[in-house]
């Protein structure tokens, strides 16, 4: 089996959104999370546009502002976005990064603070 096909099993079995962007800031994947969060504004559909068309102004300016930091060091991977109180959820941006650690895309990393209950079997 192609490793590519576990990496796309990591990402698709994540229980939060995830949407993957390259430096143009072209959506490239979105999991199937992402792709039902995402559904009124086109869902699956997303990949191939612009993750900017997706974002008001200010919000573009920080997206815009967190990739020139990501390429400015190989060490520089990961930046705090926000808190969503609703969900109870920390969010991140995250750097991806080649075999040689040059910068290639990135995706919003959502972390979820309520703690997940074990299931009874």
């Amino acid at each position: 089996m192609e490793i590519t096909a576990f990496f796309k099993s990591v990402i698709d079995s994540d229980n939060a959104p995830i949407v993957i962007c390259d430096l143009n800031h072209i959506i490239v994947y979105i999991n199937p999370v992402a792709e039902i969060r995402y559904a009124k504004r086109g869902g699956r559909n997303l990949v191939g546009k612009s993750l900017l068309d997706c974002h008001n102004a200010c919000s573009n300016e920080k997206i815009k502002n967190t990739v020139k930091w990501f390429a400015e060091s190989k060490d520089n991977n990961r930046v705090f976005t926000f808190h969503n109180q609703k969900e109870n959820k920390d969010v991140y941006m995250i750097a991806l990064r080649d075999e040689n650690a040059e910068l290639i895309g990135y995706y919003e990393k959502h972390e979820y603070r309520t703690p997940e209950m074990e299931s009874e079997e």
